[in-house]
């Protein structure tokens, strides 16, 4: 079985309160990369409450954003089409608090104790935050098991922040693919 992690592809990242040129320029790759992915897919969503800025994230980055219920929140309208136009898609959905999903990581590794997983590939925003983390925290539970980063389909805060994700993540024997 393979695995597509679609990492927090939400309209907040996108186009709004923290979006980029670079994150709206990937929004087609993610699209056809879910199209045309045969396997299991699975989707985080950066979810914040209404105290945001009273948690250590909103004191570091006091710029509120995927606040639950919120347009901002909504996964980018695209990739939701690309996601629900699938007939497999079973809505794997993992809402996290932080950078990185250990509901995800306990989800697919007890996933690869009944079906082995042969590849975990992830996309997505943002590379040097949410990307990396998940990608580490899935290293760190399936240790076997190859991770990729498509980097075509991933963006950073910037585009130095998106090279040094990349390049840390290949130090930790994460295979990038699509790297410009």
């Amino acid at each position: 079985m393979r695995v597509l992690v679609v990492v927090d592809m939400q309209k907040d990242f996108v186009d709004g309160a923290l979006g980029t040129n670079e994150a709206q320029a990937i929004v087609p790759a993610v699209v056809e990369k879910i199209r045309a992915f045969e396997g299991l897919i699975c989707a985080t969503m950066d979810t914040h409450g209404e105290a945001y800025a009273s948690t250590q994230e909103g004191r570091n980055l006091p710029v509120p954003h995927c606040i639950d219920g919120t347009p901002g929140w909504e996964m980018a309208d695209p990739v939701f089409e690309a996601l629900d136009g699938r007939a497999d898609w079973q809505g794997t959905l993992f809402r996290k608090p932080a950078f990185g999903s250990v509901e995800l990581m306990r989800y697919l590794a007890e996933y690869n104790e009944k079906d082995p997983i042969q590849e975990i590939t992830l996309i997505g925003l943002c590379t040097d935050i949410c990307v990396i983390s998940n990608a580490m925290l899935l290293k760190a539970a399936l240790p076997e098991v190859p991770i990729t980063v498509d980097a075509a389909c991933c963006a950073g805060v910037t585009p130095e922040s998106h090279k040094n994700a990349l390049a840390a993540m290949k130090m930790c024997q994460i295979r990038i693919e699509n790297e410009a």
